[in-house]
């Protein structure tokens, strides 16, 4: 994060929906560390019980001044950039009123179905919007390096996802395992949605050479880890992340906030926002 503002002087105003979740507070504590950026805005659902409470206690650091609301109209009234990290619906509605506001967004939300995927494309056209499953900048590298692996290595070898995340998660797979397959499926000229096998049970037979397996372990309290298997005839080569907080996730959304105001209008990536 040092040398983020580098290229940009502007006071940055920020509204965090789902402010109360693990991901909100995780982006609230870290907008601590950063006096160019303000929080103007919190945004839970009606009935949370932190309604009410300021943002800035409940997640341990200093008084913030403002006090987390299920209003979202009133939340971005000031914002410049929204970082939605919600429910799929939530951040569908969160995002047409950053369009009737004017303001940017950046959306961290996963389980997305294909039809509101297709909405969230359409709405991204009218607001500069930011949408990654995983904004974790050494994820982001580890598709990019998921793409230049498979080109390398070709169709000679089995690809293979293995992720792994707390026993809350409500999703599965994962958002970042999903486009960690689309990486290798696109960099193999591959339909992930033809080639994806999510789960292997009894007398299966052989594997096909063109199978994308997607695997998915809930347990614990672990954050979040992620694993491409590349298996070839003799060997094998494995790509690791691993997540040891939420706190990079968080700061490589504040990274695509500050990134994305004053954008054109339209549908950003993680690699936009990193330049790669």
């Amino acid at each position: 994060m040092d040398g983020l503002f580098t290229t940009q002087s502007k006071l940055i105003r920020i509204a965090v929906a789902g402010g109360a979740g693990r991901m909100g507070m995780a982006v609230i504590r870290s907008l601590q560390d950063f006096p160019e950026i303000t929080l103007v805005g919190a945004i839970e659902r009606e009935g949370h019980p932190d309604i009410g409470k300021d943002p800035g206690l409940t997640t341990g650091t200093a008084d913030s001044g403002i006090t987390i609301t299920d209003d979202l109209q009133s939340a971005l009234e000031t914002a410049d950039v929204l970082i939605d990290f919600t429910v799929p619906s939530v951040s569908l509605r969160n995002l047409e009123a950053c369009i009737d506001k004017g303001i940017a967004a950046v959306v961290g939300t996963t389980g997305f179905s294909e039809e509101e995927t297709e909405a969230m494309r359409m709405f991204a056209q009218q607001a500069p919007t930011v949408i990654s499953p995983n904004m974790s900048v050494g994820v982001n590298v580890l598709f990019k390096l998921a793409e230049t692996a498979a080109v390398s290595l070709g169709a000679g070898y089995d690809m293979e996802i293995v992720e792994v995340h707390h026993r809350m998660k409500k999703d599965a797979p994962s958002g970042t395992a999903i486009r960690l397959a689309e990486s290798v499926a696109g960099a193999l000229d591959r339909n992930l949605a033809e080639h994806a096998v999510y789960s292997r049970h009894g007398m299966i037979g052989e594997r096909s050479s063109e199978e994308i397996g997607i695997q998915t372990v809930r347990a614990g309290d672990i954050i979040g880890e992620h694993t491409l298997i590349m298996a070839g005839s003799g060997e094998r080569l494995e790509l690791t992340h691993k997540a040891h907080s939420r706190d990079n996730f968080a700061q490589g959304a504040v990274r695509a906030a500050v990134w994305v105001v004053g954008k054109e209008p339209g549908l950003y990536s993680m690699f936009d926002v990193l330049g790669i």
